[in-house]
């Protein structure tokens, strides 16, 4: 018997052991839909303040898929992928209004994007990115998109929750390796590679949701074409070697990780293919059964801004002409319209369960690492996912490590974010006790868990 005849009896045996572990689950009502939207006409691309001309072609296909999970009686969640940049929060609020009106409850829709840099731009984000003004007929077409952007992403919420019937999820977490800390050589990184698999009642895939902690920023700033990026292709790969399945993709905390090497397609459809063969692997293993009922909760916070700088500060650095010199313009220009700067951030926290056997947490903005490396110590790591660019990216959010150190991710990048200044110490605290407010004591580890009461 051949090495190859065993390794494939083997793979078999997995296969079977899963459907029959399945079948004993009960099963529940989830949806799944993709829809198109690579745009058809020229726009400005998201990502580099270098680039300053229209992309006029794609390379792939990009696309919103969702997720629905849940009955009407219960009330459904969605969880939705954009193959974008960044969606803003205006973009998520006007999406939100029109799925209110038809039922749905807030706390039980995250939109989370990919990050990738080959993306359009959109409105409201990113707003001193360029460092100068888009010329009209740039903005046009980015009006025209974000706008065309919020009607497919209600679709693809609509066509989800209409594609509802039983079926099953389970999940799994393997590796990658490719993520590379960008700040420090050999420093912090969360290689971990969760996947959620979508069944029908038979045991028939239909979904995959994929999640990694790295930058979507292997092609760069000279590369002027639409792209999804390694995002993109991991996609593009696993739908390939799966017929008629939906594969998502979230990014983990990686705002401070670059894929490496980078710099070219290839490079981008490589690193694909390291996420699509380990998710291989994990299918072909034994998956977790996710039973339990789904609860959904968030918050909305309020992060303070650190001591922002004066006018006569500002009308300083506005002389220069560098995007330093256009963030202080930008700004200034604010407070001659009369209006008065924010001195804290808009923040919004979700968490979900699905009883005591899996726990997302959904967090806005670009997340550095240590976010991610702290929460699975304080909550049992097991059966915990954290999704970031989630539903807003208003900035980087750094740790108070990185605050402390500084740099573009501590503060710098607020240049390209429009805020005025960076944020404060006690960020860090302030979002982990949120997600600690809002998931059950269940998912705290075993040694961490409270005392039973003496009797």
């Amino acid at each position: 018997m051949t090495a190859l005849i065993r390794r494939l009896i083997v793979i078999f045996i997995f296969i079977l052991a899963g459907a029959e572990a399945a079948a004993k689950q009960p099963t529940r009502l989830i949806g799944v839909a993709r829809r198109d939207i690579t745009p058809n006409y020229p726009v400005r691309l998201s990502g580099y303040a270098v680039r300053k001309t229209e992309a006029t072609n794609a390379v792939q296909k990009l696309w919103t898929k969702a997720i629905a999970i849940g009955s009407d009686k219960d009330g459904p969640a969605l969880l939705i992928t954009v193959d974008n940049t960044g969606v803003p929060r205006q973009v998520r609020e006007a999406v939100v209004a029109r799925l209110q009106k038809k039922g749905l409850d807030p706390s039980r829709i995250a939109i989370c994007s990919t990050h990738s840099h080959s993306t359009p731009y959109l409105a409201g984000y990113l707003p001193t990115l360029f460092g100068e003004p888009l010329p009209p007929e740039h903005q046009a077409h980015v009006e025209r998109y974000t706008h065309e952007l919020i009607g497919a992403i209600e679709q693809v919420a609509l066509e989800a929750l209409k594609q509802r019937q039983p079926g099953r999820l389970a999940w799994a977490q393997g590796q990658a390796s490719f993520a590379a800390n960008r700040r420090t050589k050999g420093g912090p990184v969360d290689h971990a590679l969760p996947l959620l698999a979508v069944t029908d009642a038979k045991g028939k895939l239909r979904a995959l949701l994929v999640s990694y902690a790295c930058h979507c920023t292997t092609l760069g700033g000279d590369f002027n074409q639409v792209c999804g990026d390694w995002a993109g292709y991991a996609q593009e790969i696993l739908e390939r070697d799966h017929p008629g399945v939906t594969v998502l993709v979230t990014i983990g905390c990686g705002a401070d990780a670059n894929p490496a090497p980078r710099g070219t397609l290839e490079l981008a459809q490589r690193h694909a293919s390291e996420i699509a063969t380990n998710i291989q692997t994990l299918l072909v293993g034994k998956l977790t059964p996710v039973g339990g009922k789904l609860s959904c909760r968030e918050k909305a916070i309020a992060i303070p801004f650190d001591t922002q700088p004066t006018r006569a500060e500002f009308e300083v650095r506005a002389k220069e002409t560098n995007y330093a010199g256009y963030h202080a313009r930008w700004n200034l220009a604010k407070l001659d319209r009369g209006e008065t700067l924010p001195t804290t951030l808009p923040y919004l926290v979700q968490a979900w369960n699905f009883g005591a056997d899996l726990a997302l947490v959904f967090l806005p903005g670009e997340v550095v690492v240590d976010y991610s490396l702290r929460l699975k110590r304080e909550f049992d790591a097991t059966r915990f996912w954290v999704n970031a660019y989630a539903n807003d990216v208003p900035c980087y959010i750094p740790s108070e490590r990185i605050l402390q150190e500084g740099g573009y991710e501590g503060g710098g990048a607020m240049t390209y974010y429009g805020w005025p200044t960076r944020l404060a110490r006690g960020v860090e605290d302030h979002i982990v006790n949120t997600v600690h407010e809002l998931l059950p004591k269940e998912f705290l580890p075993a040694h961490q868990k409270p005392s039973p009461p003496a009797r």
